[in-house]
């Protein structure tokens, strides 16, 4: 038993964190995905791909390949600008040189690191309203001060930012022009221009988040944010676009493969932070991926496709079949996600315990909101559900919301 001399301090544990970790919150989808654990339950809430689509035969293949071939180098501690045959691959892809580009550990790391390289405390971001609750997430030990642009159906509103601009200092903005997550939208082939001339001429670097865009199942493609950035600037160097991808959603997420292009003067620093973080990306997952995207990625692109347009379409359909009049919906080309427009005054926060006691869940979208808002809106996940869950957890979906609807 310690003497009072001796005795420790009482110490004020939470009063040691620091103002970025008393910033940090909770992802809402993550906590949400604790409840939906039990297996009865239909969760329309993670977006998570579907496990049956994925190449299990092909993965096994190419780690016994990637094995014979490497040995023990497939085990290895690596280079943190990641696996040299795979940067070749992606900057082919875009047209651009390996050095622009930089492997990172799943998008989240790759958004993390950029918020901690261009972000300084009170630095303007803008961001979709709504926009993706993991860049918020991601952003927000950085403490920066987030402006909220517009949205439609068309995507950012372009005329709306233009306003933003002529009186606001921004240092970047963060986009998902494809497929959006969280409302499924796709920004207009017209505004894509527009956006990367209007950021440029007033300094505002541009985030192109883009882990959905393999995945279009109607509809046509548009340019990439980056590819016009590229064509704008005229050099990889010179692009003030960045662009972020990866593997997880039109191959496999247990790998964590992803990457992100930009400039040197960026890449360079995320280099630097990415030493410190976890020194690089795995190995051994790396070389699998580059195994895998020139025979396998675009045949397994092609069924992810056609299995998450058969989804959206039956999920379209069963909530104009089962769902009251007055909640509007979004029609994605793509993607995962579509997003719905509750009448005003109904809680979609409070309305998720009702939801779960009929079995079926999905995310509230008041988090994807940076400065508040949402709280009569939900976002809905079509590709980790089968058709018949699709079935039984939109009725049962439609029966909560008739029941608040009707005030009960």
């Amino acid at each position: 038993m310690p003497t009072p001399s001796t005795a420790p301090l009482a110490f004020d544990l939470d009063g040691t964190l620091s103002r970025r970790a008393r910033s940090m919150t909770a992802s809402a989808i993550r906590e949400i995905l604790k409840v939906t654990q039990q297996p009865d339950v239909i969760s329309f809430a993670g977006g998570l791909p579907a496990p049956e689509l994925f190449p299990l035969d092909e993965v096994r293949a190419a780690s016994n390949r990637v094995l014979d071939v490497y040995g023990p180098a497939a085990l290895q501690y690596s280079t943190t600008e990641g696996h040299a045959p795979l940067r070749e691959w992606i900057g082919a892809q875009a047209g651009i040189p390996a050095r622009n580009v930089q492997i990172v550990t799943g998008s989240q790391q790759g958004l993390d690191l950029l918020g901690k390289v261009l972000i300084d405390e009170g630095d303007v971001v803008l961001v979709e309203a709504p926009t993706y609750l993991g860049a918020l997430q991601s952003f927000q030990p950085y403490l920066p001060r987030y402006v909220q642009v517009p949205t439609d159906d068309g995507g950012i509103d372009v005329d709306a930012l233009e306003e933003v601009l002529k009186t606001t200092r921004a240092k970047l903005l963060y986009a998902v022009p494809n497929f959006q997550n969280p409302t499924g939208r796709t920004l207009s082939a017209e505004r894509r221009r527009r956006l990367v001339e209007l950021t440029a001429q007033h300094g505002v670097l541009l985030i192109e988040d883009d882990p959905y865009g393999q995945l279009r199942f109607t509809g046509e493609a548009a340019p990439s944010l980056y590819s016009l950035g590229l064509e704008l600037h005229g050099d990889a160097d010179r692009n003030h676009v960045i662009y972020s991808s990866s593997f997880s959603k039109t191959l496999v997420p247990g790998l964590r493969d992803a990457w992100v292009q930009a400039a040197a003067p960026i890449i360079n620093k995320l280099i630097q932070a990415k030493q410190g973080a976890d020194l690089h990306t795995p190995t051994f997952n790396q070389m699998i991926i580059a195994e895998l995207v020139d025979s396998v990625l675009p045949r397994q692109i092609e069924r992810v496709r056609q299995a998450y347009g058969e989804r959206a379409r039956l999920m379209l359909d069963r909530i104009h079949a089962d769902f009251p009049a007055g909640v509007q919906s979004t029609t994605p080309e793509g993607g995962m996600f579509l997003w719905l427009t509750l009448p005003q005054g109904v809680d979609t926060q409070a309305l998720l315990p009702r939801a779960v006691a009929r079995k079926v869940a999905y995310v509230p979208g008041s988090p994807f909101y940076a400065l508040g808002g949402g709280e009569n809106t939900m976002r809905l996940s079509y590709s980790n559900a089968t058709p018949e869950q699709i079935t039984r957890g939109i009725r049962a979906l439609g029966d909560t919301l008739r029941e608040a609807l009707a005030g009960s």
